[in-house]
């Protein structure tokens, strides 16, 4: 029988590196895509309200966000299952 993700097998403590190594990969994730949103809603406070522009890149960054919250919980629902069967 396999030992639980996350735990050390030797000591039967948590493996801290392995949870710092996922916690990066999913922060990398998150930022990428809170960045590129954030960038886009700076460029939409550039351009002015009231402006076509401003309300394309406001709904742009909206499906930046969207997207990216579904490619997260994908990759931790993917994750999460090679986890399982390691």
């Amino acid at each position: 029988m396999s030992s639980p993700p996350f735990i050390d097998q030797a000591s039967g403590e948590l493996d801290l590196g392995q949870i710092r190594a996922e916690a990066f990969r999913l922060a990398g994730l998150v930022l990428l895509f809170g960045g590129i949103a954030l960038l886009l809603f700076l460029l939409t406070l550039l351009v002015g309200p009231g402006r076509l522009l401003a309300g394309f890149l406001t709904v742009l960054s909206q499906f930046v966000l969207a997207v990216g919250t579904g490619i997260v919980l994908m990759y931790v629902i993917a994750r999460g299952i090679q986890l399982a069967d390691e």
